[in-house]
């Protein structure tokens, strides 16, 4: 396949994906092979929640909303012309995938097809249904598409290189295993927000969406900040309150009440609004329905902190331009080169 026909198929994917950006869908009589996927899609997105307790309907169509978004023409041909494409040779290319968030092994999925290779997939539990229904979509776009997909149960086998993703702990294995092939591996990362005390209630609001989307199991959502000495939490709390109704869903209030039972019990000095927690703790990764956070004497000693730790750092949320901050509210919503750990997947997948 040409590297045209092949975006012009996830262009196509897009407009697909787009009947799906909100909980209201809106069928589009356009969309090719619409009267084949249409229901079919409608059905899976109900059933996404049995399948996995964290993939509610509002979550699955946000992740689809954002992908809708990035499958424009406009975004694929920025994306990759930056790039040269003439020297690349077939080769197969397995992905081990995650599944803490919907969707989250697509942009490994997309960047494999769209450098011409073919992926080899093993799927999480956690998520293996959304991404083998639209593997198909694409099959029905081009039936060439069949023999550059495939998934993979058991062991991972008769592959030229591969890109996985999983816990510091899986990594280790992966490490080990791959060590021969050309590799990406991905470990646990988590991403942080630098407050000033200067935020207006705006900056918090989507600082929350930052935080909760997700139920804050995704490696971009914020799970510590960083703040000024003597930070009031007021204007930081009245923000929060938009994303009360979080504690409604049964799996985040289980780990809310476990987790603060834990941290009463350990007794550790608590901030506490009813649905989220507030610990100070110099670790990043903070658990379900908890932020941790540590005080700063200037802003300059936090970058310091992240330079050293830029491993464990996947996205900063900052007003200010630092280390390449991102504004809040952005976190869930990356382009298409904002690769995940700053590892660049395209310029691996040209060179294997």
């Amino acid at each position: 396949m040409l590297q045209n026909e092949i975006k012009e198929c996830f262009i196509e994917l897009g407009l697909f994906l787009e009947q799906f950006s909100t909980e209201n869908f809106t069928k589009n009589d356009t969309v090719k092979n619409n009267s084949l996927f249409y229901n079919q899609m409608v059905d899976l997105i109900d059933l996404s929640q049995s399948h996995n307790g964290w993939f509610t309907k509002e979550n699955v169509c946000f992740s689809l909303a954002s992908w809708a978004k990035a499958l424009t023409k406009e975004n694929i041909e920025k994306w990759l012309s930056a790039y040269n494409f003439s020297n690349i040779k077939v080769k197969k290319v397995g992905l081990i995938l995650a599944g803490n968030i919907p969707l989250v092994g697509f942009h490994d999925f997309l960047s494999v097809l769209i450098t011409g290779h073919k992926a080899l997939i093993k799927t999480s539990s956690n998520d293996q249904h959304l991404i083998q229904f639209l593997s198909k979509y694409l099959i029905s776009l081009d039936q060439r598409f069949q023999d550059r997909i495939t998934f993979v149960e058991g062991k991972l086998e008769n592959f030229d290189a591969v890109i996985a993703t999983g816990s510091n702990n899986t990594a280790r294995y992966f490490e080990f295993y791959f060590k021969e092939k050309p590799s990406i591996i991905r470990k646990n990362r988590n991403s942080v927000a630098i407050l000033t005390g200067k935020e207006t209630p705006e900056d918090l609001t989507h600082l929350g969406e930052d935080i909760f989307k997700y139920f804050g199991l995704g490696c971009r959502n914020v799970s510590k900040i960083f703040i000024p000495k003597n930070y009031s939490f007021d204007s930081f709390f009245n923000a929060m309150f938009t994303y009360q109704d979080v504690i409604k869903y049964d799996k985040y209030a289980n780990n809310y009440d476990y987790n603060k039972a834990v941290y009463l019990m350990s007794n550790y000095k608590l901030l506490d609004n009813g649905f989220l927690t507030l610990k100070e703790d110099e670790n990043y990764a903070s658990p379900i329905s908890s932020v941790f956070y540590e005080h700063y004497e200037n802003e300059n000693e936090v970058a310091e902190k992240l330079q050293k730790d830029v491993d464990k750092i996947q996205c900063i949320v900052s007003k200010n331009p630092i280390l390449k901050s991102i504004q809040f509210g952005q976190t869930q919503k990356p382009n298409l080169w904002d690769y995940a750990d700053n590892i660049d997947t395209i310029a691996f997948l040209t060179t294997i």
